[in-house]
C-alpha cells in the first residue's frame, strides 16, 4: 500500500513539473515586454534595465526556468553569504526554514512564490487565494446537482427500458455529451435571464458575492449560481445518466434480485435498497473524476457569466498580458486536479486491492 501510494505521488510530481516547464515556455513564446507594463511606457533606459534584472528578465531562458523553479518550490536553496544573488531567498519574498546547510547554501521549506500582479502589484497567491473558494463552490454545486440529476434520471430511465421516457433521457444524455459547456451556457444565459428575466428573476451575470452599491457590505447573492452550475453540470448529467441507466439494467437480471423478488419484498426496496446501491459503483467513479474536470471546465463559465472565480481572473489576466496572474492561477489548478485524481487512486485502492496489484 505504502508503495502504491508512493508511486502515485511520484507520478503526481512529475505531471506538475511537465505542466510547471510547458507553461513557462508557453508564456515565454508570447511575453510583451513585461518590464514596460510595470514600469509605463514614459519610464527611462535605467529604470527599465533595472526591472528587467529583478524579474531576471537579462538572464538566459534556462536562467530564468531555474529562478522560476526556485520560486514555486516549496524546497529550494538560499545562498547565504551573497545577498545580492539572483538565488537569494529576501524574506520580502516569502519567510524560510532551513532545513540542511552545504557550505555557503542552504536548502529551505517555504510557501511556494508566484511573485506579482504586473498590474495591481498585489501578490499573485494573496489574489487567486480570493478566487479559488468561489470556483470551488460553482464546482460543487454543479457536482451535487448532476450526480442527483443524474442518478433521478438513470434509475427511471432503466425501470422502464424501451419506452418513450428511456428514450427521452437517452437522447437527452447524448445531446448533453455533445453541447460544451459554454454552448449551454450561452443558451441558459440568453433564455432565462434575458428572455425570461421577469419570471425566473435571474441576472445574465454576477458574482457569488455582491457589493452594496451605498453602505459597501458585501452580501451572498445564491441565484447567481444557479445557471453556472447547471451549464457546468450538463455534460456530467448526461454521463451520469447513461452509467446509472447502464448499471442498474445489468444489476435488475442478477439472482439476488430475482431472489429478492420472489421472497415478496416490496419493489421500492429491491431497487434502491439492492439494485441501486451495487450499481452506483461505476457512477462514483464518474463522479470523482468529473469533479477534478469541473475545476478546469469552470474557466470558460466563469468568463461568460461574470463569475469572480479563477477562471474569470485567469481571463482577465491574460486580457491585461498580466503573465504571472495567468501563470499561477493554472498551476493552482494543475495542483488541484492532481491532488483530486492521487485521492481517489488511493481511495479506490483501499476499496479495491486489485487496483494496486494491476
Amino acid at each position: 500500500m505504502i508503495k502504491y501510494i508512493l508511486q502515485r505521488l511520484v507520478y503526481g510530481f512529475f505531471v506538475l513539473l511537465g505542466v510547471v516547464i510547458i507553461v513557462f515556455f508557453l508564456f515565454q513564446l508570447t511575453r510583451i515586454n513585461p518590464e514596460r507594463q510595470i514600469a509605463g511606457e514614459k519610464a527611462d533606459k535605467a529604470t527599465i534595465e533595472n526591472i528587467k534584472k529583478e524579474l531576471g528578465l537579462d538572464l538566459p531562458v534556462w536562467q530564468q526556468l531555474g529562478l522560476y523553479l526556485n520560486d514555486i518550490s516549496p524546497l529550494s536553496w538560499h545562498n547565504n553569504s551573497d545577498t545580492t544573488s539572483r538565488f537569494y531567498l529576501s524574506s520580502e519574498k516569502y519567510q524560510y526554514f532551513r532545513v540542511l546547510n552545504i557550505g555557503h547554501t542552504s536548502m529551505v521549506i517555504k510557501k511556494p512564490y508566484l511573485s506579482r500582479s504586473y498590474v495591481s502589484k498585489r501578490s499573485v497567491s494573496e489574489i487567486l487565494s480570493e478566487r479559488i473558494p468561489n470556483t470551488l463552490v460553482l464546482a460543487l454545486t454543479a457536482m451535487i446537482f448532476a450526480t442527483i440529476v443524474g442518478i433521478t434520471l438513470g434509475v427511471i430511465a432503466a425501470t422502464r427500458p424501451n419506452s418513450m421516457l428511456d428514450r427521452a433521457c437517452t437522447t437527452g444524455s447524448v445531446l448533453g455529451i455533445s453541447f460544451p459547456s459554454f454552448f449551454v451556457g450561452i443558451i441558459l444565459q440568453l433564455v432565462f435571464a434575458y428572455l425570461l428575466a421577469s419570471v425566473t428573476g435571474l441576472n445574465m451575470t454576477g458574482d457569488l458575492y455582491v457589493t452594496d452599491g451605498y453602505t459597501g457590505e458585501q452580501y451572498l447573492e445564491l441565484r447567481n449560481l444557479i445557471l453556472p452550475a447547471i451549464a457546468l453540470g450538463v455534460r456530467p448529467v448526461a454521463v451520469i445518466t447513461q452509467l446509472t441507466r447502464s448499471a442498474m439494467i445489468d444489476v435488475m437480471h442478477n439472482d439476488y434480485i430475482r431472489t429478492a423478488r420472489a421472497k415478496g419484498l416490496n419493489e421500492r426496496v429491491i431497487l434502491f435498497r439492492h439494485a441501486l446501491k451495487n450499481a452506483l459503483n461505476p457512477v462514483v467513479t464518474s463522479v470523482s473524476g468529473w469533479l477534478a474536470s469541473l475545476l478546469t471546465g469552470a474557466f470558460f463559465i466563469e468568463a461568460i457569466f461574470n463569475y469572480n472565480g479563477i477562471g474569470y481572473e485567469t481571463v482577465n489576466a491574460l486580457k491585461m498580458f498580466d503573465y504571472p496572474v495567468a501563470m499561477g492561477a493554472i498551476l493552482y489548478t494543475a495542483v488541484i486536479f492532481v491532488v483530486i485524481s492521487i485521492a481517489v487512486d488511493i481511495v479506490y485502492s483501499i476499496i479495491d486491492p486489485r487496483i494496486r496489484i494491476s
